[in-house]
């Protein structure tokens, strides 16, 4: 039976020889993901910093649009004192 068995071991590795890995394909693999990573590296900072300036973008429109409303507000003040204070100066 031990024999049967040895002999489909050999078999086995006569048809599907193990692949050792070597210090070559250590170095091409490890080539091969640097380069992915260089290729991905600019994209995903580029996308970054895109994302960062659009929220910062997106804060400073918010505080302009407060700022005109409250300009709007002021001016609107401003001329009601403008208005009543020349008919103030009619009256006296």
């Amino acid at each position: 039976m031990s024999d049967k068995i040895e002999l489909l071991d050999e078999v086995q590795d006569i048809i599907t020889p193990k692949k050792k890995l070597d210090f070559e394909y250590f170095i091409y693999v490890f080539l091969m993901m640097s380069f992915f990573v260089l290729l991905a590296f600019p994209k995903v900072y580029l996308s970054e910093q895109i994302y960062f300036k659009s929220r910062d973008i997106a804060k400073l429109q918010g505080e302009h649009d407060v700022l005109k409303a409250e300009n709007q507000l002021i001016q609107a003040s401003v001329e009601e004192l403008k208005f009543k204070n020349q008919i103030l100066d009619t009256l006296f």
